[in-house]
């Protein structure tokens, strides 16, 4: 499991770095800078989750179970937050509505909330010092 989510966390590392670039260097020229901002909100909480991910997977201060959900809530809350972060920003250039699915972003930062209180309660109940 920690090497399943150090890849993660790799992966989501990458391609924050690639869609960083691509809001500072091409989608400036597509829509406005208040969409870019925002798109830029969901790489900066994809950036953070990737590092989370990868400080989790090579540390063993909770247990595999707790990474375990840990992980699967961050990527489906980043999948929620961030993707549909992403899809709002550029609502104007793509067929389909995202507006239509707004509701799922504070679902997403709900999860990744739970993430990391998880994370917490692991910390918390180790009984290592």
């Amino acid at each position: 499991m920690n090497k399943k989510i150090l890849i993660a966390g790799s992966i989501l590392g990458i391609l924050g770095i690639i869609l960083g670039a691509f809001a500072a260097h091409g989608l400036e020229k597509l829509v406005g800078a208040d969409a870019v901002n925002t798109f830029e909100t969901g790489v900066r909480y994809q950036m953070y989750h990737a590092f989370f991910l990868l400080i989790l997977g090579g540390t063993s201060f909770v247990t595999l179970k707790t990474k375990k959900i840990v992980f699967y809530l961050v990527l489906i809350g980043l999948l929620f937050f961030s993707g549909s972060i992403y899809g709002l920003a550029t609502n104007q250039l793509l067929s389909f509505d995202f507006k239509t699915i707004a509701a799922i972003t504070p679902i997403g930062g709900l999860l990744l909330i739970l993430a990391w209180s998880m994370v917490l309660i692991g910390i918390i109940r180790n009984k290592v010092d």
